[in-house]
């Protein structure tokens, strides 16, 4: 779509927190609603984002340019009104959890075992769901009791935290991993590595790949937008 507006900026709302205006009008939603954001910094980082879409008025833009507006908009036109959908597959994550699989070969076990075992103490930890660990990929069935309270923590989260969650989550095939990127455990450089620990390894035995090699960008790129959100939505929250 071609830009309409010279300048992006961040301002409180009249209903709390705060919006963007675009040429001093306030941005609507692709619902219809108003956008409205916790915190100062994440409307600044969305204003941001549309004062360089496009470039200058009568550019062409695309919503691949703002992906912080596109992720605050599904926050709140789809999350909020009914979070529980959302509640219920990220916290399924949990019930196969990439950290509770080791591999075959003890050489890259012992590497999962170095790098993963201190997530999944900090989960029994912190989050009172200790989960069990096996070798191959033959399912494990988690302990209930752990499973509710990972299910509890997703759910006690706001939209927007929740929504970052929900895109970082299947990228790591870990909602350990996630929820370490959401309380600060880890950041997104950090997630990701421990998620495609099993990938370095085939890649120091077999050499690089460029579409895994390209993959794996993605998927970094994708959980630092996340860890991104996590982060601007929870200032001043």
């Amino acid at each position: 779509m071609k830009r309409f507006w010279d300048i992006a900026t961040a301002a409180p709302h009249e209903d709390g927190g705060f919006t963007v205006l675009l040429d001093g009008r306030p941005m609507r939603l692709p619902g219809g609603g108003p956008m409205r954001l916790p915190s100062l910094l994440l409307a600044e980082a969305v204003a941001g984002e549309w004062q360089q879409a496009g470039s200058a008025k009568g550019g062409e833009m695309s919503m691949e340019m703002v992906p912080l507006t596109r992720m605050a908009g599904t926050a709140i036109d789809r999350v909020a009104p009914d979070p529980q959908p959302s509640v219920d597959a990220i916290a399924a994550y949990g019930e196969t959890d990439l950290l509770c699989y080791r591999g075959d070969d003890r050489r890259l076990a012992a590497i999962q075992d170095a790098e993963w075992q201190p997530l999944l103490d900090w989960a029994a930890d912190s989050l009172s769901a200790p989960l069990l660990v096996t070798t191959g990929i033959i399912h494990v069935a988690q302990p209930p009791e752990s499973l509710a309270a990972l299910k509890r923590a997703v759910a006690a989260l706001p939209p927007l935290e929740l929504t970052a969650l929900g895109l970082a989550v299947p990228l790591l095939g870990s909602l350990v991993l996630g929820l370490a990127l959401l309380h600060g455990r880890l950041d997104a450089g950090e997630a990701t590595r421990l998620a495609l620990v099993d990938e370095s390894w085939q890649q120091d035995l077999w050499g690089e790949d460029e579409e895994a090699m390209a993959r794996r960008r993605a998927v970094g790129q994708d959980v630092a937008l996340a860890e991104r959100l996590m982060r601007l939505a929870a200032v001043g929250a």
